[in-house]
């Protein structure tokens, strides 16, 4: 352990006390009722809001993948992905927020993503509900994986410690909070984490410039080197036969870079439309108190988000210039972060800073613990299995979900050459291909009608691993990232079978054009 060690562990703990504090504090709250439980009774303001909703999407990808992307093969792909980010942030709470927290309500007072679904077609069968809580379960279960990696690579790189047993123990303190404290306690936290992260971005991004030796130096450096800083090229490693890149009279060496092209981009920008699908986020606009302080929210929210990609991209560009052969491999520059903190920062400073990463990873996996919680106890357990379950019962389902959950997370993260960004963009697909399009039809499309909505839901779901697996790896125009294609494959589907079978009874009509009406 490096010098000073104590100082950074003591900072990290006393981050850790405070966000189990809160968990317990809220405990009693939070088990009043399910809807306490899993939506915080619809009493978030605009601040908690919009920084829950961002810590909780922005996660160990943020700090870490999205760093260590810029550093290795340089900006184009890193640069292209946080504007089509930034740019779904703006749309998801311009075009989604307000009218899903009105239609939550309306639609029999939903409280879960499947719920919604399951309302706002008057499924009495609960088929929607139950292929909706499906997918969570199964795309929770990578995303939950690719936080705890997130976990192991800090503790380990930190402190040089075991990373399987960091690993472990990171997702024992997120799942502690969790557990105990339900959505309260993860929304609260994310507002302390939102800040901590925004904060040590921006503390990070300073620092590596001026150890750089400024704008100029940084810039005449990266320029140098073959297509790092050009938006349409990919720089291109020379690695050996163990993938690690090789070294030339001190420097990183680089072969010609490729053509990042049109269809290269268009993937990244892609990434955007996931947000349409993403239950960690649609659910904060769900429990915000006053459908009127959305558009405060969507402010803070989309403020925070071009700073803190603008930081993150900006620092694995620099720390390239800082420390260039400090990271042979893209898993390794993934904790570009964590080392220029160190490098950078007095000892206890340091230990808050990266709490930023370990803020991402909790803030994130706490939500996809919790939504896969709600998914299994309140749309499975007692929306197909025991429909007279009481409250306290479909929450002891949610806590034996989580520890499955955990469990699960774990195994996926077990491996410490996991790159996080990759684990990420897969979930973020499914969810993406799968939610998105029915999301945006059900609140704007009065024609959607429940065939239509399952057909949608799995074509999406089922369209993205087939894609990924099957489709993508034939390269050319068909290596686009899946999310693009299965996104209007989903949409299409849910258009053409909505169309070709009844349409919905007058009662759902009349819902449909009544609900923005509603006071919420």
């Amino acid at each position: 352990m490096i010098s000073g060690d104590f100082w950074v562990l003591l900072a990290m703990l006393i981050y850790f006390m405070v966000v189990v504090i809160i968990g317990f504090v809220y405990a009693k709250k939070s088990n009043s009722s399910t809807e306490e439980y899993f939506l915080g009774g619809r009493s978030l303001g605009p601040w908690l809001t919009a920084l829950s909703a961002e810590a909780s999407d922005m996660s160990g990808y943020l700090l870490m993948g999205l760093p260590g992307l810029a550093y290795f093969y340089g900006a184009s792909e890193a640069m292209w992905t946080a504007v089509g980010l930034a740019i779904g942030t703006y749309l998801n709470w311009k075009f989604v927020a307000k009218r899903l927290r009105k239609y939550s309500e309306v639609a029999g007072n939903a409280i879960t993503i499947p719920d919604f679904f399951s309302n706002r077609f008057h499924d009495k069968k609960n088929i929607l509900m139950t292929i909706a809580a499906v997918i969570i379960l199964l795309f929770f279960s990578i995303y939950v994986g690719s936080c705890f990696v997130t976990c192991g690579k800090l503790f380990a790189t930190l402190f040089g410690l075991d990373y399987a047993t960091m690993m472990v123990l990171g997702a024992l303190v997120v799942f502690l909070y969790t557990f105990v404290g339900g959505y309260l306690a993860v929304s609260t936290t994310d507002l302390i984490q939102g800040t901590i992260m925004i904060s040590a971005l921006v503390i990070v991004f300073v620092g590596s410039v001026a150890q750089a030796g400024g704008i100029e130096n940084t810039v005449a450096f990266l320029q140098a080197l073959p297509g790092f800083l050009d938006g349409t090229q990919l720089t291109v490693p020379i690695v050996d036969t163990n993938g690690n890149q090789l070294i030339v009279d001190g420097l990183p060496a680089f072969g010609a870079p490729s053509e990042y092209g049109i269809i290269a981009i268009i993937s990244c920008l892609a990434w955007g439309l996931g947000y349409f699908g993403m239950p960690q986020v649609l659910v904060r606009f769900m429990s915000v108190k006053n459908s009127d302080e959305i558009k405060k929210s969507r402010v803070i929210a989309v403020v925070w988000v071009v700073i803190s990609l603008f930081c993150a991209v900006s620092i694995g560009l620099i720390g390239r210039a800082v420390i260039p052969t400090e990271f042979l491999t893209n898993s390794a520059a993934e904790n570009i972060f964590i080392v220029l903190s160190q490098m950078l920062l007095p000892s206890f400073m340091c230990g808050l800073v990266v709490s930023g990463i370990f803020a991402a990873a909790m803030s994130s996996s706490s939500s996809y613990l919790l939504i896969s919680g709600s998914a299994v106890a309140e749309n499975i357990f007692r929306g197909l299995i025991k429909k007279d379950a009481t409250d306290a019962q479909v929450m002891i389902v949610a806590r034996i979900t989580l520890v499955v959950i955990l469990l699960f997370g774990i195994v996926i993260a077990i491996d410490e050459n996991s790159i996080i960004f990759q684990v990420v963009s897969y979930a973020w697909a499914g969810f993406g291909a799968a939610f998105g399009p029915l999301m945006l039809l059900s609140l704007y499309w009065k024609r959607t009608n429940l065939p239509g909505a399952v057909a949608g839901m799995l074509s999406g779901a089922i369209g993205v691993v087939v894609w990924h697996e099957l489709i993508k790896p034939l390269g050319g125009i068909f290596g686009v990232y899946e999310l693009l294609p299965c996104f209007f494959i989903s949409l299409i589907v849910i258009v053409v079978v909505s169309l070709l079978t009844k349409k919905p009874s007058q009662e759902i009509e009349n819902e449909f054009d009544n609900y923005m009406k509603a006071d919420c």
